[in-house]
């Protein structure tokens, strides 16, 4: 997508300890008409993967997620990251660092949205490090659901996520893929 690589050479900025801000368009406000794009993007790439719920992470995850199942024409879920009263005593929980927040997030699913019959498909804003999808991926496994893939925005290739993920066997996407980062500027392959 090359509307979304050039918004992120030109709107993204490097805020060292491998953090870029895409505030602008993605995280903080959001380029409806891009998100769309994005949404249906991945939702093309993941048509053959049948899946029947998409799950993210809140909150960054869930401009993507919403674009993405509106397309494909199935539910979003997103796991929370504080409980709430309507949530049941049981859940799915699990946890995983955050890269800006700089402390472990807990990340949990109600019963009653994630049973065991779906394919589930991961889409979130970033793939780094690969923790918080493989989180996401754990908490599709308690719930005794399939896993059939994973979809993100941006890729930051050198923190090596997609190796982490790819022992899971289903299919990453990426939309774009950061292969170097730094006050000079932010190259996308």
């Amino acid at each position: 997508m090359e509307r979304l690589k050039e918004a992120i050479r030109r709107e993204g900025r490097y805020l060292g300890r491998g953090i870029l801000k895409v505030d602008s368009f993605i995280n903080h406000q959001v380029d409806p008409a891009m998100m769309m794009e994005i949404g249906n993007e991945l939702a093309r790439r993941f048509i053959p993967s049948r899946p029947t719920k998409v799950l993210t992470a809140e909150v960054s995850g869930i401009a993507p997620a919403i674009a993405t199942a509106t397309k494909l024409d199935i539910p979003v879920i997103f796991a929370r990251k504080s409980k709430p009263v309507t949530m049941p005593e049981v859940v799915y929980h699990t946890q995983a660092p955050s890269h800006t927040k700089g402390k472990l997030v807990d990340l949990m699913v109600s019963p009653e949205v994630l049973g065991s019959n779906e394919r589930v498909l991961i889409i979130d804003d970033f793939l780094a490090s690969g923790l918080t999808l493989k989180a996401l991926a754990e908490i599709v496994k308690m719930s005794g659901s399939e896993l059939c893939g994973f979809g993100v925005i941006i890729e930051k290739s050198f923190e090596d996520g997609r190796a982490l993920l790819s022992t899971l066997g289903v299919p990453i996407e990426s939309l774009a893929v950061i292969t170097k980062m730094s006050d000079e500027g932010i190259e996308c392959a």
